[in-house]
């Protein structure tokens, strides 16, 4: 026993390693060789969790290769930390997250968000004057709104029928409620009397490609939308990893025992 769960643990641990590797040589990629704003964004983060997942790796491997149970009680409080640092994200992630929902629009395939529809600390912390001028420069170096003007050129019966995502309606064209006429999916003509609602994104809009909808406060929610999904998503995915990180933690525990125990035959 002493020895299956040592190498388990040791098995494990090297699959973390490369894992923070290849983290921290992407990270180092992109600090060397450049990048868009967007992936300038990733660099630092990818940077911390591959150090992490190195040094809890090496504490791990070398506590099971060695059979040290000093090093593997620090590998065991540093992974029990890990379980209640993600099992509070995960429960923060629902909380910040419970609000929040398209509206339909008559007529059309698509919903519209509103940023008031999302909790207060999304709006303060996710899409705030700092970070929004990192997220918008991401939006203009990415091809959704582009491929959406390709593919919908003059063609307005079936654009309106189209499922778009919350980064598309919200970012790629104005809100449905200015009254804007259709030329393509980027390209809307303002009613000569002006919109049909005074409203903060009708006045922002341009048919600018640089610009479009991207200080839109329906792009801000749209945006929004986009990270509740994807944090509900990655949140049943700590569930996952909480379970996984929980078993290797009471092999690592065995190992300690079974560790201990071989010492007293000796």
């Amino acid at each position: 026993m002493c020895r299956l769960s040592n190498i388990l643990i040791s098995l494990l641990n090297s699959c973390t390693l490369i894992i923070g590797l290849i983290a921290v040589l992407g990270a180092v990629h992109i600090r060397d060789h450049g990048g868009t704003d967007c992936q300038k964004v990733l660099q630092d983060p990818a940077l911390i969790v591959g150090i992490f997942f190195i040094i809890v790796s090496l504490f791990g491997l070398i506590g099971s290769c060695c059979r040290l149970n000093s090093i593997l009680f620090l590998y065991l409080i540093v992974m029990f930390l890990l379980i209640l640092g993600l099992m509070a994200f995960t429960i923060f992630t629902l909380l910040v997250t419970n609000r929040g929902i398209g509206r339909v629009v008559s007529g059309t395939g698509f919903k519209e968000y509103k940023l008031g529809d999302y909790s207060h600390w999304l709006q303060n912390h996710v899409v705030n004057d700092e970070n929004w001028i990192q997220i918008r420069s991401c939006l203009v170096d990415s091809p959704i709104c582009p491929s959406l003007a390709e593919d919908y050129h003059e063609q307005e019966a079936e654009f309106i029928k189209q499922n778009l995502s919350p980064i598309q309606s919200g970012c790629c064209k104005p809100p449905s409620y200015c009254g804007f006429e259709f030329k393509n999916a980027t390209f809307w003509i303002a009613p000569k009397t002006g919109p049909a609602v005074q409203d903060s994104d009708c006045t922002t809009w341009s048919n600018q490609q640089n610009i479009l909808c991207y200080d839109c406060k329906s792009c801000k929610g749209g945006i929004l939308a986009n990270i509740r999904k994807e944090w509900r998503n990655f949140a049943l995915f700590n569930s996952c990893a909480i379970t996984v990180i929980t078993i290797i933690y009471c092999i690592g525990c065995c190992a300690v025992r079974s560790n201990s125990s071989s010492y007293k035959y000796y």
